[in-house]
């Protein structure tokens, strides 16, 4: 029904999940009738009004549709909106009567978990998706009582990125029925000034345009309304159906007086860069093109007609090639030439006669196109101060020579060794888009998907054109040293005409007077400093001005702006890295309510029993695959490759042994204040100690006191360090240096083969080297809560590297062990058998359970089954528990 685009190079946002639940007297969420494409029968849609507030690119947008029954009987309406792929939906609710259902954004798995119970139960029913090339579809239906009035209001925002020299505002207009009140409205502010405004729909002649529709700037403000009459909207005089079917697009561009622009507001800065008048850098282009069989007919035909047109627009000064790859490599030049008259003649025959044929050896025609550009540069071939790129169109996966995408990757990333960017194109559906996406990420590039569509050719020609002229080359954005904290982006290898970097962070010093950038690159003639001193009391003058401005926009700027690079860099880490970016860009996404793939929102009346809940998955370019959501629950737990130990709770220790495909679990009473020890190893210096807390007050009944770990210290002697982690901080010792921090921050620190992370009020990575990490969970409970209390957990999750000789609670499982369980029978609770076993030359009567691992979430956890050994291990741990009480944490 209504969104805003900007043809950018953001990728795959995966997973928008929505879930929404309401009284079943009330509403039902089903898969019916849309408010935007459906019969009146009753349903009267009265208004739909988009409203769209930009600040300085920053775009919230709210639509909002409003419609009443007026039959005498319930009926199903649905509401639809379709949205840039690009944009992070931040509110949904839904208003029955005056009753208002608000939006909550949850951990992504938190949601589904709540939303898997509501399947078993019986109490759900679906929420469609769709993806088209720039939008994504948002669709909620629901059951409105006869007489009853309903308004849907969706919130989203966007950074609206520069694309061929503007910034461009794509809505999608459709309701397909007469609305009373429709109203399209955006407000636009930019502290440069506006310097054009544009508007125009694809649905409706500019003589009826022209009265519905008013368009004004001046200096800093714009604005744009379409106010569509009744009478306007109809298809014919006397139809009752609406035109109103197509896409109202708004463009604009700012003033460029200034090559940068920097803004500043409540110590949260945004710097904007598009230099204007620099001579284009000569480029040195290696076009890489699959022409095996699948490319055969319309495709190739397409393709062809592209790289015709392309030809066109090379400049005399760039160089280039052509490699043709299916089963075998084909090269038009045995090395790059100058697009001289003579050669680009050459180069249109050498086009034209393009066959398909054979397989798909993407490995090869890659490693080739790259040899070419390096052998250029190394023998002088080219200018000095020219740039490369190379550009790869597929439409289908590797089948022949080196297949495994993997080993794909590691070869390019060597053989290009960071030196130029590589974009991939990928043609149609047929193809691992991931892959391709991932292997141009790593190498400074972008991946672009190619639909298959008669206009393929103007998208291949369309993605030319943006990276035709580089102005600048090597760009790196720097600030006053120690004035800038959690800085976005500022290094890019090109700066290309028409587009325009962007870079957000946090000021130090709040008061500062003064705030200077600088931006340097490499040009086609020199090198450049471009410097911008921003005068902190004029710029504050000047933002009293700004009555468009919604909130705390260059705060949520910065925070759009970071989370989608955490999530561009998360989808080539590994590991930690991986883990350390995941929690990052979801601790963002949940204090700033975005609906990002790691996130979703839920819509829910507690006090009621019949909750309902529904899901939609946020497509990405990757196969559209609609999964149950049973399914999806039922794989999200792997077990671990490698032995991992843990204790959490009350407290619950757990041995995972992989080897058995299962657990053994125990648990240690003791009073608070004892100090435990899990793990010493004499020989390599490790040593990880816990002390027990209780509950606030003390229960008289021992078997219902609960006693957790509140202070955990990790040492290691070889090393001299000590970390000490409470509920409240972590303290880390280096000798006689010490350093403080809270569980608000988000920080790494890093000396000497050690890596301390602390993921904000979730969780701390510690690693020492490759072979011993321990990760640190948080729980947090309400503060005013009048028995319990915060507490920590402690996993082991790589111990490769600790000796033979280590010890302690967890660390004596360090060594291989055998255990055997027999003799499975039924107990009290039929939940929780009995069985016997042997492990450690002691048969054991245990009962089989489960606990928690907190790790990927710690407010619900993953359940692992384990069998329980009772009085505190006995049997199971070597001597007994008080064996392993310590004097103090260190």
């Amino acid at each position: 029904m209504a969104s805003a685009q900007w043809p950018c190079l953001i990728l795959a946002l995966f997973s928008v999940l929505v879930a929404s639940g309401f009284p079943r007297s009330h509403v039902r969420l089903l898969e019916k009738r849309s408010l935007l494409e459906g019969e009146v029968n009753g349903i009267d849609v009265y208004s739909t009004k988009i409203s769209c507030k930009v600040t300085s690119r920053f775009a919230h947008n709210v639509v909002t549709t409003r419609a009443v029954n007026r039959a005498d009987t319930a009926k199903e309406v649905s509401f639809d909106v379709e949205l840039p792929k690009t944009a992070f939906i931040t509110n949904f609710t839904l208003t029955i009567d005056g009753v208002t259902y608000p939006g909550n954004v949850k951990e992504k798995e938190v949601a589904k978990k709540q939303y898997e119970k509501a399947v078993s139960q019986g109490k759900t029913a679906g929420l469609v998706k769709a993806s088209g090339r720039k939008l994504e579809k948002f669709t909620v239906s629901v059951n409105v009582a006869a007489g009853s009035k309903i308004t849907f209001e969706l919130t989203y925002e966007e950074l609206l990125k520069r694309h061929k020299g503007k910034y461009e505002m794509y809505l999608k207009v459709q309701p397909k029925q007469l609305v009373k009140h429709f109203e399209i409205e955006a407000d636009i502010f930019e502290p440069q000034g506006i310097s054009t405004l544009d508007a125009e729909a694809s649905f409706i002649t500019n003589d009826l345009l022209g009265s519905a529709l008013t368009k004004s700037f001046s200096g800093k403000k714009g604005h744009v309304s379409f106010k569509p009459s009744l009478d306007q909207q109809r298809s014919c005089p006397t139809c009752t159906d609406s035109l109103l079917n197509g896409d109202f697009t708004i463009t604009y561009d700012v003033n460029r007086e200034s090559p940068a622009n920097v803004q500043i507001v409540n110590g949260y800065f945004v710097h904007f860069f598009a230099p204007q008048g620099l001579p284009t850098v000569p480029k040195n282009v290696v076009f890489v093109i699959d022409i095996s069989g699948s490319m055969h007919g319309r495709k190739m035909e397409q393709t062809k007609d592209a790289l015709l047109k392309i030809l066109d627009d090379v400049k005399e000064e760039d160089y280039l090639n052509f490699i043709l790859f299916s089963g075998d490599v084909i090269t038009w030049k045995d090395n790059l030439v100058q697009a001289t008259p003579e050669n680009i003649q050459e180069a249109r025959t050498f086009v034209r006669n393009i066959q398909d044929q054979g397989m798909t050896n993407i490995n090869d025609g890659l490693l080739r196109g790259i040899s070419m550009l390096n052998k250029a540069r190394e023998e002088h071939r080219v200018p000095e101060r020219s740039t490369s790129i190379i550009i790869m169109l597929t439409d289908g996966d590797a089948n022949t020579g080196e297949s495994r995408p993997p080993k794909i990757q590691e070869n390019v990333r060597n053989a290009i060794g960071g030196k130029f960017p590589l974009y991939n194109l990928g043609f149609g559906d047929n193809l691992n888009f991931n892959f391709l996406e991932s292997m141009a990420l790593e190498n400074h590039g972008i991946a672009r998907r190619i639909y298959e569509d008669s206009d393929a050719n103007l998208q291949l020609q369309g993605f030319y054109e943006e990276v035709a002229n580089p102005l600048l080359t090597s760009v790196e954005v720097e600030y006053p040293e120690n004035a800038i904290l959690d800085l976005t982006k500022n290094t890019y290898q090109h700066f290309y005409d028409g587009s325009e970097i962007v870079v957000a962070g946090r000021l130090v010093d709040k008061d500062m007077n003064n705030f200077k950038a600088d931006v340097k690159g490499h040009g086609a003639i020199n090198d450049l400093t471009f410097t911008e001193e921003v005068d902190m009391m004029e710029m504050e003058k000047a933002l009293q001005k700004q009555d468009y401005i919604f909130g705390n926009y260059i705060e949520r700027l910065w925070a759009y702006l970071t989370i989608e690079q955490l999530l561009e860099k998360r989808k080539n880490a590994l590991g930690d890295e991986k883990e350390n970016l995941t929690a990052q860009a979801l601790d963002l996404s949940l204090k700033y309510h975005f609906v990002t793939p790691l996130t979703s929102m839920v819509v829910t009346k507690p006090e009621d029993n019949e909750n309902q809940m529904a899901i939609a998955d946020k497509p990405g370019e990757g196969p559209v695959d609609v999964v149950p959501p049973s399914m999806a629950y039922l794989n999200s737990y792997q077990s671990p490759l490698t032995p991992y130990y843990y204790v959490d709770g009350d407290p619950h220790f757990i041995i995972q042994v992989p080897e058995k495909d299962d657990a053994i679990c125990f648990n240690i009473d003791e009073e608070p204040g004892t100090v435990l020890s899990l793990i010493e190893d004499p020989i390599t210096g490790f040593t990880v100690n816990g002390q027990i807390i209780g509950d606030k007050r003390g229960s008289p009944n021992s078997e219902t006191r609960k006693t957790y770990f509140g202070k955990l210290g990790i040492a290691n002697t070889q090393m001299d360090f000590w970390i000490e982690v409470t509920t409240e901080k972590i303290t880390l010792w280096n000798a006689a240096a010490q350093s403080t921090f809270s569980w608000l921050d988000t920080v790494t620190v890093t000396q000497d083969g050690l890596s301390v992370t602390i993921n904000r009020k979730k969780n701390i990575v510690v690693s020492f080297g490759d072979g011993v990490t321990f990760v640190v969970v948080l729980h947090q409970v309400w503060k005013k809560h009048p028995v319990h209390q915060d507490f920590l957990g402690f996993y082991v999750v790589d111990s490769h590297r600790m000796s033979a000789q280590t010890h302690g609670l967890l660390g004596q499982f360090f060594h291989p062990f055998d255990f055997k369980v027999s003799d499975i029978h039924s107990g009290s609770d039929p939940a929780k058998p009995h069985a016997t076993m042997v492990v450690k030359n002691h048969r054991l009567t245990v009962t089989r359970g489960s606990q928690k691992d907190y790790r990927k979430d710690v407010s619900i956890g993953t359940k692992v089954d384990c069998w329980f050994v009772h009085n505190n291990g006995q049997g199971l741990i070597d001597g007994v528990h008080s064996d392993y009480i310590v004097p103090d944490l260190f």
